[in-house]
């Protein structure tokens, strides 16, 4: 069996440092947590679960803190959290006999990362990360913010899960850094634009954002996927804007770096719903159904945009075509994920009563 050391980076994470450590204690054979200027109890709270708590000075780059973290480890591979991740149960029993089962031949394994859930438990947002790493091939983190772990040799895909449980978004701290960057005149790489970009959509900057998505289009470097969310994270933007022109352009785009997917169908339903062509919408909805992301894609995947979301569109779209039967159907689709959700619940006694459903059987009569 394999031995994993845990290395965190921390600060003033008192409310949520103990539910992580939870949740990996008994999967790791050692924790070390680096703080790097907590105020808080922070300290106090990591050594309840270890003695090897270290200080790093903020630089000002997550990099350094992470790789500066890495140093500490004594045991085989490596480990890393933040602290307002926790590992569910389901997957820390998968953990473990990973743990148990793996070949000490892998240089890393990635896991999924679902970074959101909704109020019903469904993901939002997943993706993949080298999450378990060979100690001794040294891998470093590369960036000052949204950092990556530079990765090479043996990696396998695992369908062990880390799941964000985020208490509070910490509005503008990401956006300070980048802009700190332009101000001493750093040159920014395709992957810099993209998440500037997004950055600056986050903050409402959306006109910004644009210019910075153009500026990540405009390198023919870059990954390839960033440009596919460049694309669909513009056209987000001149929706809020207003400009529907120029959304449906820049979805439009994204079919120069990929076949459609579920991010994109969506979106481009609801750009026809928004002009009244439900015939059209529905299409591009149905179309979505079918889209879910591959598990080995490693980037940005939205699973309510082929699941409840999609079908739930349908059902109004069906509903204004006075095809209340369809439409049931699909708002039964919706519930199946969001089964308390207001909206579907109301729509679900609405068609009841068009479709005159009898003692609350779902039996179209």
């Amino acid at each position: 069996m394999i031995t994993i050391s845990l290395c965190m980076i921390v600060k003033n994470e008192e409310e949520v440092l103990a539910r992580c450590l939870d949740s990996a204690k008994d999967i790791v054979d050692e924790i070390n947590i680096i703080d790097t200027g907590s105020t808080d109890r922070t300290i106090e709270i990591a050594k309840q679960y270890t003695d090897r708590v270290f200080h790093f000075p903020w630089t000002g780059s997550f990099s350094e803190a992470r790789n500066h973290a890495f140093t500490y480890a004594t045991k085989e591979y490596i480990l890393y959290l933040d602290a307002d991740d926790v590992i569910l149960e389901g997957d820390r029993q998968a953990f473990l006999e990973l743990k148990e089962t793996l070949d000490p031949a892998v240089d890393s394994v990635s896991m999924f990362y679902n970074a959101g859930t909704d109020e019903f438990g469904n993901v939002t947002l997943r993706y993949r990360r080298n999450r378990l790493v060979k100690t001794a091939k040294h891998f470093q983190w590369r960036g000052e913010v949204h950092n990556y772990l530079e990765v090479s040799g043996y990696v396998i895909n695992s369908d062990v899960a880390i799941t964000h449980k985020k208490t509070e978004h910490k509005v503008g701290r990401n956006l300070k850094i980048y802009e700190t960057k332009i101000a001493r005149g750093d040159t920014f790489s395709a992957r810099d634009y993209f998440y500037y970009g997004n950055e600056l959509r986050e903050n409402g900057h959306y006109e910004k954002a644009i210019e910075s998505y153009e500026e990540n289009l405009k390198l023919r470097e870059g990954w390839v996927e960033d440009k596919i969310n460049a694309c669909i994270n513009m056209a987000d933007c001149y929706r809020f804007l207003g400009n529907m022109q120029q959304e449906f352009a820049a979805l439009c785009r994204s079919f120069d770096y990929s076949k459609p997917r579920a991010e994109v169908a969506s979106r481009l339903g609801y750009y026809f719903y928004r002009k009244n062509e439900y015939h059209t919408a529905i299409f591009w909805y149905d179309l979505a159904t079918k889209l879910p992301a591959d598990t080995n894609q490693w980037s940005f995947s939205f699973p309510a945009y082929w699941t409840w979301y999609p079908h739930l569109h349908m059902s109004v779209c069906y509903y204004r075509l006075g095809l209340y039967k369809e439409s049931y159907l699909h708002n039964e689709e919706a519930r199946k994920y969001r089964p308390d959700d207001k909206s579907i619940v109301h729509n679900k006694k609405l068609l009841e009563e068009k479709l005159n459903i009898a003692d609350g059987q779902e039996q179209l009569l």
